[in-house]
C-alpha cells in the first residue's frame, strides 16, 4: 500500500515534461531566429545558455521518471523525492533566464522603436511579435512550474492551496482534476490577449504578480507594434 501510496505522490507527468521541455527548445529557436539586433548580449548567448541547461534538464528528467517507476521502498522514493526537488528548482531557473532574456529584448525593440529607425520599421515588427510569443510560453513555464507545488505532486494538493482555479475543479465531473503544460499555455495566451484572467482564476499572491508581469510585457508590445505600424502605414 506504501508503494502505491507514493505513486500517487509522484505524479510524473511524462508527456507533460516533454511538452515543457519542447517549449524551452521552441523559446530558443525563436531568439535565434530574431531579425535585429535586440538580445542582452551576443545574439547566440540566450539560446546556449539555454540549450546548454535543457540538455541535462531532460536527462535528469528522464532518469528520476525511471526511478520513479521502478521505485519498491521508502528510501527508494525519498531519493525520487529528492531529485525531483532538485530538478524542479533547475527547471525554475532556466525559465528565469528565458524570462529575463526575452525582457532585455523588449527593452532594445523600445529602444529601437524611440530611435525611430525606420528602414528596420517591418522588421521590428516581426521581432515584436518574436518577443510576444516568447512571452506566453515563459509565463506558461511560469504557471506549469509553480503551480501547487510543480507537476509532479500537483494532483495531491487541494483546491483550495492551489494557485490556479481551473472551471474543471468546481465541477464534480472534474474531481482530482490535474491540469497539464497545454491548459497552462492556454491561460498564458489568453491573459496574454485579454489582459486578464478568462476562465482560469489566480489565487494566489504569486500567481496574481505573474499574470500582471505577463499581461504588463504582452500590452507593452502590442502597443509598440501598433504606434509603429501607424507610422509606417502613414
Amino acid at each position: 500500500m506504501a508503494q502505491i501510496h507514493h505513486r500517487t505522490l509522484i505524479h510524473t507527468q511524462a508527456l507533460d515534461f516533454w511538452l515543457a521541455r519542447g517549449a524551452v527548445a521552441a523559446v530558443a529557436a525563436l531568439q535565434i531566429l530574431m531579425i535585429n539586433d535586440l538580445a542582452p548580449g551576443p545574439r547566440w548567448l540566450a539560446p546556449a545558455i539555454e540549450i546548454a541547461l535543457l540538455v541535462p534538464l531532460s536527462f535528469a528528467t528522464a532518469w528520476n521518471q525511471r526511478r520513479a517507476r521502478i521505485a519498491s521502498t521508502e528510501h527508494h522514493w525519498a531519493l525520487v523525492a529528492r531529485h525531483r526537488y532538485a530538478i524542479r528548482a533547475l527547471a525554475l531557473a532556466l525559465t528565469a533566464i528565458v524570462s529575463l532574456m526575452n525582457l532585455g529584448a523588449l527593452i532594445e525593440l523600445v529602444r529601437a522603436l524611440l530611435a525611430g529607425k525606420s528602414s528596420s520599421g517591418p522588421t521590428l515588427l516581426l521581432d515584436a511579435l518574436n518577443i510576444w510569443l516568447t512571452n506566453v510560453v515563459a509565463f506558461a513555464l511560469w504557471f506549469w512550474g509553480v503551480d501547487r507545488g510543480g507537476p509532479a505532486v500537483r494532483s495531491l494538493k487541494p483546491s483550495d492551496k492551489a494557485d490556479f482555479l481551473f472551471p474543471q475543479m468546481t465541477l464534480e465531473a472534474g474531481k482530482g482534476f490535474s491540469p497539464g503544460f497545454v491548459d497552462y499555455l492556454f491561460v498564458s495566451f489568453t491573459n496574454a490577449t485579454a489582459f486578464s484572467p478568462t476562465d482560469t482564476l489566480p489565487l494566489t499572491r504569486r500567481a496574481k504578480l505573474l499574470m500582471m508581469a505577463e499581461a504588463l510585457v504582452s500590452l507593452l508590445t502590442v502597443a509598440l507594434v501598433a504606434a509603429r505600424a501607424v507610422n509606417i502605414l502613414s
